[in-house]
């Protein structure tokens, strides 16, 4: 049943017309319920626009920043959906933890979920503060060039 979302113009109050079919609402003249009048206005909402797995992860590959930003709010399946396309894609093999993520992400886990029960790894590996992501700090190359004084 479609349901159209109207303004009375003379009220400014919102209220909903639902119709049987859309051959209905083509006949339709909507009246406000609040004044019997005809002098509404019909309003248009924004639309979500579902898209496959396959045309996200075309925009991710063809470098589509918004593509990227969406991830953030995905829900988990869709994570590691991503993630185990990308990680299929490189010559390397992750590891037992990549992979193990992967799966907890499409059984529904949330990353803060996983985060929580994962060991942070080894002795290498340092936070910097705020529970942010580790980084590992053997390897660590000076941002700022000592100047030998």
């Amino acid at each position: 049943m479609p349901t159209y979302e109207y303004r009375c113009n003379e009220t400014g109050r919102h209220f909903e017309i639902s119709y049987k079919t859309y051959a209905d609402f083509d006949g339709a003249v909507p009246r406000s319920p609040y004044t019997g009048s005809t002098n509404v206005t019909r309003i248009i909402r924004r639309v979500a626009i579902a898209r496959s797995n396959s045309v996200q992860l075309d925009r991710i590959e063809s470098g589509d920043l918004d593509a990227l930003a969406e991830l953030e709010n995905a829900d988990p399946q869709t994570l590691g959906r991503v993630m185990r396309h990308f990680g299929s894609q490189l010559d390397e093999d992750l590891g037992t933890e990549f992979d193990e993520v992967v799966e907890r992400l499409e059984s529904g886990q949330t990353p803060e979920e996983i985060e929580r029960t994962m060991p942070l790894g080894g002795d290498d590996v340092a936070d910097v503060g705020g529970g942010g992501t580790p980084i590992d700090t053997s390897q660590s190359i000076p941002l700022i060039p000592s100047t030998g004084e």
